[in-house]
């Protein structure tokens, strides 16, 4: 199904679905006045305030118009009109230094600045709150650290074929032993052999099989068409990329056993790996891998429009033709030179190119067996078919990784065991893998389950921290939490608490009966007007000490850690060179050495907006900040200042509210977890309590995570978003640049992350 056919069905279905609540009052400009002399000085999402947009990027300061802020209001029955105005609305100047940053090709520099700054004014905008990033939790476990990659973009990081796991708990003395051997061997190539002799001569033994707990079923097994982490971990195992990620986070060669770069760094030529079999479920032979196989997992992967395809515009030759209709594969920059040569052709200089190569975007697909499983390139292309059959289970896909998928028991487990005819496979550790189902019901089985050595992974949560600290096992004189439990390292995935700007779904779209909204007509049109002020939003997200938030899931303990304060980490990227670049028309130099957050803070603290996304870091040795284990975000007294503006501007607009007419808000959530249920009644108090009771939380009550996810997480397109608060998606990097993070919120389609806003 090609991208007009999908847009068009996307349409029908919308407009079946949307129930508009567009004011009739004031115009359509959607301009806000700054309130005070300090709000004057905000970004255009800080103050909708279209008269200085032109500021943010290059030019000389000017003073705005004060012309009021209108509630947003459009007549159009075509849905990516209506999604084109509500991101402008609320995201033009974020969007206008996207397009800045996106035509700097030769500065790397000063392009990751940029990015910085555009970031600023996304956060700025309030349309998504941080919540955490991965890491940063108690843990007890036994895989031993460098296992798999730390570096934290693709899909490396469950790739498990060489993984050291050990037969007891590792303690925490020994954990840390082997972090710092880590540390020294890291490059060398060294690691691995270091630490199996570590382990065994200090009592362990390694074991040949890996168990981890899942909490949500797979939607496909066809790894290029989909763009779920929840799908592409249980089934990265089956395909192997062109370049891998090894635990000491070297880039090693995996299917091509090299590759060149033209000397205008245009061309990226890989030799492919000779003698590579494809195989189906059962191990048998169906193919030879050859080049050939990238160019149909590009086409599949483009034809699919699972949200991959806009990884590669801009990028790879002819992908945004492709995607628009405009020239057929030969168009596209990826070509077959011969059976063992592939060679990419990219539209600019892309340092970072390589690291592109590690996700579903750039895996290779067997064409014979594609097609042999109804399979269609091009036009022809519809999975919709009740012949197409590839990805639809296990049994319908074609392998080249290390493990082949040999059962799945639907909310129960997911077993593996290895390839036989994996190239790499004497040096695989793991022989036999599987994925144990834990839905959260009870929080303790996690725990349980890795003491008694079902599981070998387990995060600790509040409620299992109090028995960690009170047990003991295997005979130790101390506790688990004493012998065992440490803390791990904040990972590059980061999540959010999004909100729906242009709400059309107040039940889930795959059952009508399920998370049904409460809310009235006349609140939906209060809460649609309140949701379009931004001061209204940044009021929302400075209302909520995540602090205690966190706290439900994980504990008090270490609740800090884990919180982050920014899409993109803050110490994601650092200048390399001094770069200036004009901060809301001002020429500002950010020397070599500044931290990708710290730019981002220079930005928002020039808009006036009270948000810390970045601090010095009093532990770090090498003098640098941070943007994470703080809450930069909770600050009552701004929150009920914005409120304020919000509820000034909304009562110019005809809408009062007061404690009497509050906002409300649906916030879904998953009532068979604890933790989760506990997480969303804090949000809920502090909320309330903190904005004077002028808005109130409604807890939407999903029954099991099918309906939890059905809301958000595995929606298509924003209107399907049923929701007005949601905090389960999140986002990790495809590849070593921050824009990996701020592209998904790019527009027309172009950006994965906007369907969480309800856009697109």
């Amino acid at each position: 199904m090609n991208k007009t056919v999908k847009r068009a069905l996307a349409l029908m279905l919308a407009m079946l679905m949307l129930v508009t609540v567009f004011a009739a009052c004031g115009n359509d400009s959607g301009n806000s006045s700054g309130s005070s002399s300090e709000e004057s000085s905000q970004s255009s999402e800080a103050s909708n305030s279209s008269t200085e947009e032109s500021s943010d990027v290059g030019g000389e300061d000017e003073e705005p118009t004060d012309t009021g802020w209108t509630i947003p209001s459009i007549d159009s029955d075509d849905y990516d009109e209506i999604s084109d105005y509500y991101y402008e609305f609320n995201l033009s100047e974020f969007h206008e230094l996207c397009e800045a940053y996106a035509a700097e090709i030769e500065d790397q520099n000063r392009r990751w600045a940029l990015e910085a700054l555009a970031e600023a004014k996304l956060m700025a905008s309030g349309v998504m709150q941080p919540t955490r990033c991965n890491g940063g939790q108690y843990q007890i476990s036994a895989v031993a650290p460098g296992s798999v990659t730390s570096n934290g973009w693709g899909s490396d990081d469950s790739r498990y074929q060489y993984a050291l796991i050990t037969d007891k708990v590792l303690k925490t003395e020994d954990r840390d032993a082997l972090k710092k051997l880590l540390n020294e061997k890291r490059g060398t190539g060294e690691y691995r052999a270091a630490a199996t002799e570590y382990l065994t001569s200090h009592g362990y033994q390694l074991k040949d099989s890996l168990n981890l707990a899942f909490g949500e079923m797979p939607t496909t097994y066809d790894m290029v068409n989909t763009s779920r982490a929840g799908d592409a971990t249980y089934s990265i195992g089956s395909v192997d990329s062109l370049l891998y990620y090894d635990g000491e986070d070297r880039e090693l060669p995996a299917l091509a056993e090299s590759y060149d770069v033209s000397e205008d760094g245009l061309t990226y030529t890989f030799h492919i790996r000779k003698g590579v079999k494809w195989v189906d479920s059962q191990g048998r032979e169906v193919g030879d891998v050859i080049a050939d196989d990238w160019v149909a997992g590009m086409q599949h992967m483009l034809d699919s429009q699972a949200g991959l395809e806009t990884l590669f515009i801009g990028y790879v030759v002819g992908v945004g033709d492709y995607v628009d209709g405009k020239c057929d594969i030969d168009g596209v920059g990826i070509k077959a030179i011969d059976d063992y040569t592939l060679e990419y052709t990219l539209e600019k200089k892309t340092p970072y190119f390589t690291s592109m190569l590690h996700y579903g975007i750039s895996l290779p697909l067997s064409r014979s067996y594609y097609t042999s499983q109804g399979g269609k390139f091009g036009d022809d292309f519809d999975d919709a078919d009740e012949n197409y059959m590839y990805g639809r289970d296990p049994d319908h896909i074609a392998y080249c990784g290390p493990f082949l998928i040999t059962n799945v028991t639907e909310n129960n487990s997911i077993t593996y065991k290895a390839n036989p005819l994996y190239w790499d496979a004497e040096n695989v550790t793991i022989k036999s893998m599987s994925y144990l189902f834990n839905d959260g019901s009870d929080p303790t089985k996690g725990y349980n389950d890795v003491k008694a050595r079902t599981i070998d992974n387990y995060g600790i949560n509040s409620s299992t921290l109090v028995m960690a600290k009170e047990e003991k096992m295997d005979g130790d004189e101390k506790s688990v939490f004493d012998t065992y439990v440490y803390v791990s390292a904040t990972g590059s995935a980061s999540y959010f608490n999004f909100l729906n700007i242009n709400r059309a779904a107040w039940a889930n779209s795959n059952n009508a009966a399920d998370a049904v909204s409460k809310q009235t007509d006349e609140q939906k049109e209060v809460t649609h007007a309140a949701m379009n002020n931004v001061h209204f939003r940044r009021a929302l997200a400075c209302s909520v000490d995540r602090v205690t938030w966190n706290a439900q899931n994980v504990g008090d303990d270490i609740a800090e850690l884990c919180l982050r304060n920014t899409y993109t980490p803050a110490t994601f990227v650092t200048l390399s060179e001094d770069v200036t670049v004009p901060v809301n028309g001002v020429d500002t130099t950010f020397p070599a050495g500044t931290d990708y957050g710290k730019i981002m803070q220079a930005q928002l603290d020039a808009d006036g907006v009270k948000i810390t996304v970045y601090k010095d870091d009093p532990n770090a040795e090498n003098g640098r900040g941070t943007g994470d284990g703080f809450d930069g975000w909770f600050n009552v007294e701004y929150a009920q200042s914005e409120l304020e503006i919000a509820l000034e501007e909304l009562a110019a607009n005809g809408i009062t509210v007061d404690e009497s007419n509050p906002v409300h808000l649906d916030f879904v959530y998953p009532s068979q977890s604890p933790t989760r249920t506990n997480a969303v009644n804090a949000f809920k108090q502090q909320v309330e309590k903190n904005l004077g009771g002028k808005v109130i939380i409604d807890l939407v009550d999903c029954p099991d995570n099918k309906v939890w996810y059905a809301t958000g997480y595995n929606i298509e397109r924003g209107y399907e978003a049923n929701y007005d608060l949601f905090d389960l998606s999140g986002w990790s990097p495809d590849y070593q640049d921050p824009c990996s993070y701020v592209d998904t919120f790019l527009p027309n389609y172009n950006g994965y992350m906007t369907k969480c806003i309800g856009i697109y």
